[in-house]
């Protein structure tokens, strides 16, 4: 098929070129010449402008960093919506608030396109190796037409509801995510702080009723895992600040339907504070030197 890609930054590069591994027509664009060179040497067309990179498409996909972002690709000034073909499918993986999900898609609907949030699990080693997981929110019959398009760079699709439910499924998982991150740095740094083996306590947990998918996949101790930003200064992955970007939506649904969310909340003031120590664009892992710097 013929796609056009918005967004080819840390997670939509690596998903737009897996496309076009998988033999489809990619047309890029990005406001980043730099970052389109990069899926263009791997086979993608680059745009000339966002009305370019839809034109003629059969399906539209975009990563981009904000529900500004969104809003403003397919409905500001310049806005691509009404460039789109009727006949295309339109894919959001961006992470935004199921609000502005609900809204775009709505005014999709009247102008007789069809629209799915479908925002993605897994990080950049997931982008990467195409094992992301999508959490869409849309009509069922929608998500089954965006099925091949996203089993291509993905390895788990999910159905969470109507439009903005993919949304919301996305942030309650960030937010656990957040929390689990935040417990695995303290246990960690506890176990340091009385000369335990980071490594072998890590060992220790995933055999023990303390495993998670922070110590699994992801460990945030220096050296205990190959090829996580951990291991590489806390470069690349998913910055802090988009995971403060997240909290902050999360604790705003949870206003929203007066839901108790302390755990959150918590995570939330502490990755605002990492932020503010110069880590905002290092990856969320790197928590652990919050608690490593705890009495600096």
């Amino acid at each position: 098929m013929k796609i056009g890609f918005f967004g080819v930054g840390h997670m939509g590069g690596p998903m737009a070129i897996n496309l076009v591994k998988a033999g489809h027509e990619v047309v890029a664009f990005d406001l980043m010449p730099a970052l389109l060179d990069t899926v263009v040497q791997e086979g993608a067309k680059a745009a000339n402008s966002a009305a370019d990179a839809v034109a003629g498409v059969e399906v539209v996909v975009s990563m981009l960093p904000s529900a500004g972002a969104v809003r403003g690709l397919y409905l500001g000034e310049e806005g691509v919506l009404s460039h789109i073909d009727k006949s295309a499918l339109i894919i959001d993986c961006s992470t935004i608030d199921a609000d502005t999900a609900c809204d775009v898609a709505s005014i999709a609907k009247e102008q007789g396109r069809v629209m799915i949030d479908a925002p993605v699990s897994g990080g950049v080693g997931g982008a990467k190796a195409g094992t992301l997981t999508f959490i869409c929110g849309g009509q069922e019959e929608a998500i089954d037409r965006a099925r091949p398009v996203l089993e291509c760079m993905g390895a788990q699709v999910f159905r969470a509801g109507d439009n903005g439910a993919g949304q919301l499924a996305k942030i309650c998982n960030n937010m656990l995510l957040a929390i689990h991150m935040i417990g695995t740095a303290e246990a960690l740094q506890m176990g340091a702080d009385h000369g335990l083996d980071p490594a072998v306590l890590s060992d220790i947990m995933k055999a023990s009723s303390g495993d998670n998918w922070s110590l699994d996949k992801y460990n945030p101790w220096p050296g205990v895992m190959d090829n996580v930003p951990a291991s590489k200064e806390y470069e690349g992955g998913f910055a802090v600040k988009l995971m403060n970007k997240d909290l902050g939506l999360a604790l705003q649904a949870g206003l929203s339907t007066q839901s108790a969310t302390p755990m959150g909340n918590l995570a939330k003031s502490l990755y605002a504070a990492h932020g503010n120590h110069g880590y905002s664009d290092k990856d969320f892992s790197s928590i652990q030197a919050f608690f490593r710097h705890a009495d600096d």
